[in-house]
């Protein structure tokens, strides 16, 4: 199942913010639509100011059992009424990080940057799901979408500050940070 986000003038969610952290940004737009389907969805029309990402929610890679465990216990799933706020942020990383071997990325990811034992502190409050797309030819390697009520937004912030001070971090050559609500159809 493929998913693929489309900044465009409509969609579900409102953009609030969008802004390049590291390398090129994405062009401005309005809005944003998600859509899960059996192929890509393209683009309606081609715009100067719209934009196609697609990725594939695939197995959880770089944890051991018991970390899978508790992820698997602890977050919350994505979709709640509650959850009226969401970021995505794409992320490419670097022809070093990708020489490295599965193990030296593990030992970056998790034993060095803590990236499991950090998101966890912030579950179920904030709910996550990565994409993957780097085999698929896209601009980014992964697209992480998170949703969280508009109560935590000060502890996604410290997410997200957590892990950009992460030794894994410096494997970033880009990052677009785009941050979402829901638009309210019944108001």
């Amino acid at each position: 199942m493929f998913t693929t986000f489309r900044g465009g003038p409509s969609g579900a969610w409102r953009v609030t913010a969008l802004s390049p952290v590291k390398g090129a940004a994405l062009a401005a737009v309005h809005s944003l639509s998600v859509v899960h389907s059996e192929a890509i969805a393209l683009p309606l029309l081609p715009s100067p100011t719209s934009w196609r990402l697609a990725g594939v929610a695939s197995h959880v890679r770089y944890v051991e059992r018991r970390e899978k465990t508790l992820l698997a216990q602890t977050q919350a799933g994505l979709g709640r009424p509650e959850a009226s706020c969401a970021a995505l942020i794409p992320i490419r990383k670097s022809a070093d990080w990708w020489e490295l071997t599965q193990e030296e990325r593990r030992r970056i990811f998790e034993d060095q940057s803590h990236h499991i034992a950090t998101g966890l502190k912030y579950l179920p409050e904030i709910a996550r799901q990565l994409y993957h797309c780097r085999d698929l030819g896209e601009p980014f390697d992964f697209l992480t979408w998170f949703e969280y009520a508009p109560q935590h937004a000060s502890r996604f912030e410290d997410l997200v500050r957590a892990l950009r001070a992460t030794e894994e971090w410096s494997y970033v050559e880009r990052e677009v940070d785009i941050r979402v609500t829901r638009i309210d159809l019944a108001g």
